[in-house]
């Protein structure tokens, strides 16, 4: 599975906006990432973090995972028990196509596969729509209670 069949499935979803920056405004850094939001209006949430991302190169304080040209990371939010569920002991960073607890968010219920392939594509699609599903109802939950 590659990094365009991901943004395509979730861009599938109704109200969901994939943000891919490549140019200005978006700070250089985030070019060629892509962030995924639940936005029915289509316009990017200012309070709201992505409830899933693709990652295509090692940041400052990321680098274990050795991303680059043939290598990207899918980040999504599954919450902490799913996490701990998903998490493969055995999977190291360089490897590819397992679930690894996300370097900087996993206590907070984040989990990551580098280049998603064979053991895990359909189930990082299936999370990837519940962590969509779950940002859709904290949204309506939000607007309801008026916050």
């Amino acid at each position: 599975m590659d990094i365009q069949q991901i943004i395509e499935a979730v861009r599938g979803f109704d109200g969901a906006l994939a943000v891919v920056p490549d140019t200005d405004p978006y700070p250089e850094l985030a070019w060629g990432d892509a962030f995924f939001y639940f936005a029915p209006d289509g316009v990017m949430p200012q309070r709201t973090q992505p409830y899933g991302t693709i990652t295509t190169k090692d940041y400052q304080d990321d680098t274990a995972f050795r991303l680059g040209p043939d290598r990207f990371r899918v980040n999504l939010h599954v919450g902490r028990d799913k996490a701990a569920e998903l998490s493969d002991a055995g999977a190291q960073p360089t490897g590819t196509d397992a679930f690894l607890p996300h370097p900087l968010y996993g206590t907070m219920g984040w989990v990551c596969v580098v280049n998603p392939a064979a053991n895990t594509a359909q189930q990082v699609l299936d999370l990837l729509r519940e962590a969509h599903d779950a940002a859709r109802a904290r949204t309506l939950r939000r607007a309801e209670s008026g916050e």
